[in-house]
């Protein structure tokens, strides 16, 4: 890389992070695109080169501090050296309700303006190249787990929107139940679903 693209990711390293620090400390809607280059320290224009406007920004934050959590998430599940399909998905998940139960401030500003329009987006549409391209990985472990899966985006938006929820009003709250309460029924669930999407073998008929 060189120094001409190392400033250009300085650059919008440095609105991404001034953006999220504005957002989560005063909200969108008291943020100003004034307001974040000023602490980025970057001329106006500059902004308009990565980002249509303040929620074209958020929407793209969205997605890159999901990706993140996923590109963490995806390497402490490489390093556990789980094969089982089921099982690592309930290891992704779990790694990621526990981060986002460590830094509430993240969770708030993730799921409150969280669709699953912005999610898949967050997937399948890097921001950078440090960003991971989540639906490649999560096609890959269905692919090495061998499994039929019936609508596997169909499953995946159900099981995002399960946890998402259920794990929010729980990290947040402790409603219904805590966390650590909550997750042995998410865990079951989630395995129904999982199973409900796999495709049975057909069975040989006998004469």
């Amino acid at each position: 890389m060189g120094k001409a693209d190392l400033n250009k990711k300085l650059k919008m390293e440095n609105l991404l992070n001034a953006s999220f620090e504005l957002f989560t400390s005063q909200g969108i809607n008291k943020t100003s695109i004034s307001d974040i280059v000023n602490k980025a320290e970057v001329a106006k224009g500059t902004f308009y080169l990565y980002f249509k406007d303040k929620y074209d920004i958020r929407n793209r934050l969205i997605a890159h501090k999901s990706s993140q959590l996923f590109i963490q998430a995806y390497s402490a599940l490489t390093d556990a050296n789980i094969k089982d399909f089921e099982d690592r998905i309930i290891f992704i998940m779990n790694y990621v309700l526990d981060e986002l139960a460590a830094n509430k401030g993240l969770l708030s500003f993730i799921y409150k303006d969280l669709s699953w329009a912005v999610f898949k987006r967050a997937l399948t549409n890097p921001l950078n190249n440090d960003d991971v391209d989540f639906a490649e990985i999560y096609n890959r472990m269905i692919a090495e787990s061998g499994l039929k899966l019936r609508d596997p985006e169909v499953m995946l938006f159900m099981i995002i929107e399960l946890v998402g929820s259920t794990g929010y009003s729980s990290i947040m709250y402790s409603d219904p139940v805590s966390l650590d309460e909550l997750k042995p029924h998410l865990e079951e669930t989630v395995r129904g679903i999982i199973r409900s999407h796999t495709a049975k073998p057909k069975s040989k008929s006998t004469k």
